[in-house]
């Protein structure tokens, strides 16, 4: 009847009545949802002018314009549908273990002016659920209750588009919120359970004991993907990009993505091929890719890696699928859809995932929406529910950005398999994220070792008893004479002889076949060997290129109109660009200028880099009347690629995520994450530390992100002075992520080119200067930029000339060269020779060696550094350095990077400085 039934909630009869005789008088007065209402009102009054057993409604009220009782009786049918739309997911039968907690629905009939004696009366009010004039409050409830209150319970009417809540609230009573599926479809659903739960109880009588982390309990999550996958490919959908943590991911693996039962066993069986690059990791965390025919149309599937944080990959599927979007399928999203598969501890529990849904409708992070399945064992780790989050249920996080929630009981695989269907439709449909909390058990412990029943003893005392899924199902089909239940154990018996072959064959071939991750977009690169670090390779471009994008940057359209202080900045470039002298930000813009000339796409993200956290880049220019905005490095040439930048959210854990994920899709653009100072990377650990750093040893993935931290000491106190460079170098080992110090315009240009000209990829770390953006010798020339120029892992001295006269080195990264360079000259020492170490790791041991010949006669080797002893480079390169042997000059070691005070800061770093010299 009415796009929203709120307006009812605190109407009076007195206002009813009054606007009853507007509407008499001229019916176009009054609003659309009331004249309905008064319509439906008048039909079912002519037809039946009394409420039942009360003759007396027609002499009270007749002064009145309606029956005062016949008023209350409608508006209170009107909020009972309402009040089952809102609620009726609190009752719902959705918990197959045990009876619904009581959360104070307010359904009870008294709450509406209702009663068992009105269950007979026909109400007008049955039109708006389809059920015509003539229903009966009984009709009325009984359809809302069979609606809104079975196996499946909605929360959709908090969405605030009104469209959006309407096509959902027409699909779900148009069927009664429940399928009607054919008998093939039914024994589609009973194979894939039986895939699942015989796949998962065959592994735990061949591997007693082994960690696999079962999906028992929750098996219905198999058929529930394979009809998503199914019907999303019905709906043009041609990739599904799986994140999930490691609960079942070894049943999806095989019975989803259709990796050979062989691998899988011979992963148990612990053949491991030595040979392989890397570490490896358990099998539980690992992913695959496969291409699956539907309908005579390729879809491919891939299930991401991940580690055991457990909602870490959400952000990665969502970058992988955000760059695939752009390249394979011109942006349009249906043609890709990313899965994520949460359990129902970690998704309340893990704030990345509110940060992920927060990326979901910006401009650089939109994928389209997103799949979100919660496999709720209503367990997290040994934890009861009740412990582990404030609210209702574990999705509540999803109504913070307005996405609709299905809640289905995970022991009716019919409702799973309709509620997963629905949900692709709707994101198809209006590219938005939807969940579905499939709420199931879980039969093991936190893993096949672990005793549950230590803290779940009731819990498990009722499962006991709970026969599974499978088994369930069956008996249904039985009971209904769709299927003879010797066919279903005879289902059983086959795919169990079956699982046992491909085990006698894993054990015979004793080998696991590695997956390579360089595959697709990856064709024509390769992982790096030891030689590949011992030169730069060229990465200079031609100078008329370069004048071509000097000539770009400071040139703004005809009638747009920047901020005055942006008009002195494009005159300033213009000027540089005439004397060939740049500064740092415009060494950079140069370097993305020349690769967008050679069609390499660039992107950036991270918290106000379209102008940079210190007002340097200025890569896009907004009009100060309307800000429209322009980015001037994407009108050089007719044929050029694009630079991307973004600015983000106020995050790092997501963003980071997001930006390895697209990385990982992307290896010919240039992707970029700064940081708004250094020390913001700490909240991206579990993304360094987990992917960025470890991920080509333990899962062959390769990703040449580029991380730029702001690092360097100027007075700003402990939170801005340090990237903690120390904990990047903590985690280099193995030729695995490039960290790099560069203190030149022209090194920085370079080193950004060298990511896109090797035939391989490193994650880089720049440590990006602050002060250095205008320091006045901080510039290079243009011709440091040009053909056969390269990046210099060692910056030697350029003003010394005698090298035999050289009696003290000091080494150093950074701005500090600068400040040490300072003091050099105003003591005219001539006998000091100051080294920049511009890449830390790896370590340019070929550039050392060169070095330490070079002043062989020197015996004191500096190391100087404005982090603390127990900070910076320092821990590192004592134990790598491979050179003369070095003495440290820096900060005391401390518990905090950097002095609080700026005049703390000026006498420790002057200390600091007269130490290297004295």
């Amino acid at each position: 009847m009415s796009d929203n039934l709120d307006y009812l909630d605190y109407t009076s009869s007195e206002y009813l009545d009054s606007m009853y005789e507007t509407y008499k008088s001229n019916p176009e007065e009054v609003e659309p949802q009331w004249r309905k209402f008064f319509e439906g009102m008048d039909f079912a009054m002519a037809k039946n002018p009394l409420l039942p057993n009360d003759e007396s409604t027609q002499v009270e009220n007749s002064t009145h314009s309606l029956p005062e009782i016949a008023i209350q009786k409608q508006i209170g049918i009107m909020k009972l549908i309402n009040a089952y739309r809102s609620r009726g997911h609190l009752v719902a039968e959705n918990n197959p273990i045990r009876p619904r907690s009581d959360h104070k629905p307010r359904l009870s009939l008294e709450y509406f002016n209702l009663s068992e004696a009105d269950m007979n009366t026909k109400f007008a009010a049955g039109r708006e659920l389809g059920l015509g004039l003539d229903a009966t409050l009984s009709d009325i409830l009984g359809f809302l209750k069979e609606t809104y209150c079975r196996t499946i319970g909605v929360e959709f009417m908090h969405l605030r588009k009104t469209e959006v809540m309407l096509w959902l609230r027409g699909k779900m009573e148009s069927c009664k919120n429940y399928p009607n599926f054919d008998l093939e479809k039914k024994k589609k659903i009973l194979h894939k359970l039986n895939e699942a739960e015989v796949f998962e109880t065959f592994i735990h009588t061949k591997y007693l004991g082994q960690k696999r982390f079962s999906l028992e309990g929750g098996e219905v999550l198999i058929p529930a993907l394979d009809a998503i996958i199914e019907k999303g490919a019905e709906l043009n959908c041609k990739h599904f990009i799986i994140g999930m943590a490691h609960r079942g991911r070894l049943n999806v693996l095989a019975n989803i993505l259709g990796k050979t039962y062989e691998d899988v066993f011979s992963e148990f069986e612990d053949f491991a091929d030595l040979q392989v690059q890397g570490s490896g990791d358990v099998k539980y965390h690992k992913g695959y890719s496969t291409i699956r025919n539907i309908g005579g149309e390729d879809v491919k599937l891939t299930l991401a890696f991940n580690p055991s944080h457990l909602e870490a990959v959400n952000p990665v599927v969502q970058g992988m699928a955000r760059a695939k979007a752009e390249q394979w399928f011109d942006n349009d999203y249906t043609n890709i859809c990313p899965i994520i598969i949460h359990g129902d501890a970690a998704i309340s529990g893990q704030g990345v995932v509110y940060e992920q849904l927060q990326m979901s409708h910006l401009p650089g992070y939109e994928v389209g929406g997103s799949i979100h399945i919660v496999v709720n064992n209503q367990v997290g780790f040994t934890t009861h529910f009740k412990d582990g989050r404030s609210t209702i249920y574990c999705t509540d996080v999803a109504k913070s950005t307005f996405c609709p929630v299905i809640h289905v009981n995970g022991n009716d695989p019919e409702a799973v398999v309709y509620a997963v269907e629905l949900a692709i439709e709707f994101r198809q449909k209006y590219q938005r994220d939807v969940f579905i909390e499939l709420v199931v058990y879980r039969k093991h412990g936190h893993n096949e070792t672990d005793e549950p029943r230590f803290t779940q003893p009731l819990m498990y005392k009722m499962l006991d008893k709970i026969k599974s899924p499978r088994e369930q199902y069956s008996e249904h089909l039985h009971n209904s004479g769709m299927l003879d239940s010797k066919l279903a154990a005879e289902m059983q018996k086959e795919f169990k002889t079956m699982l046992q072959e491909r085990l006698e064959r894993a054990k015979e071939s004793q080998k696991a076949s590695a997956v390579s991750s360089l595959q697709s977009k990856w064709g024509g690169f390769r992982f790096s060997n030891n030689r590949d670090f011992a030169e730069s390779p060229e990465t200079g471009v031609d100078l008329m290129r370069l004048k071509q994008v000097g000539g770009a940057l400071h040139s703004i359209p005809e009638g747009f109109k920047p901020i005055k202080n942006i008009l002195r900045q494009m005159k300033a470039r213009q000027k540089m660009v005439e004397s060939g002298q740049l500064d740092w930000a415009m060494g950079e813009l140069y370097a993305y200028g020349s690769l967008l000339l050679e069609n390499h796409p660039v992107r950036v993200s991270g918290q106000d880099v379209q102008r940079g956290t210190f007002s340097h880049r200025h890569a896009v220019v907004k009009d100060e009347n309307t800000e429209e905005h322009f980015i001037n490095l994407n009108n050089i040439s007719d044929n050029q690629s694009k630079l991307y930048i973004y600015n983000s959210l106020l995050s790092e854990y997501a963003v980071l995520g997001f930006e390895y994920g697209y990385s990982l899709a992307t290896p010919r653009r240039l992707t970029i994450w700064e940081a708004q100072f250094g020390d913001f990377s700490n909240g991206a650990q579990i993304i360094i530390d987990q992917f960025l750093s470890s991920a080509e040893s333990k899962w062959q993935l390769s990703s040449g992100l580029v991380m730029l931290l702001p690092h360097g000491y100027e007075g700003q106190g402990p939170e801005h002075s340090s990237g903690r460079m120390e904990r990047f170098l903590q985690l280099c080992a193995e030729d695995n992520i490039i960290v790099a110090n560069c203190t030149t315009p022209a090194n920085f240009f370079h080193i950004m080119r060298r990511q896109i000209k090797w035939e391989f990829r490193k994650p880089l770390i720049v440590f990006t200067p602050k002060s250095l953006l205008r320091h006045p010798e901080c510039v290079s020339r243009v011709e440091d930029m040009g053909p056969g120029t390269t990046f210099l892992e060692v910056i030697d001295d350029p003003t010394v000339t005698n090298n035999a006269a050289i009696k003290k080195v000091i080494l150093c990264t950074g701005k500090l060269y600068y400040e040490l360079k300072k003091e050099r000259d105003e003591r005219k020492e001539k006998d000091v020779a100051i080294v920049r170490l511009e890449q830390l790791h790896p370590l340019p041991n070929k550039q050392i060696k060169e070095l330490a010949e070079k002043y062989s006669e020197c015996k004191t080797w500096i190391w100087a550094q404005e982090e603390p002893q127990n900070m910076g480079a320092w821990d590192f390169l004592s134990r790598n350095f491979k050179g003369p042997r070095l003495k440290c000059v820096s900060r005391k070691a401390s518990a905090s990077p950097a002095e609080g005070s700026a005049k703390g800061h000026r006498t420790y770093q002057r200390e600091l400085i007269e130490k290297c010299f004295n």
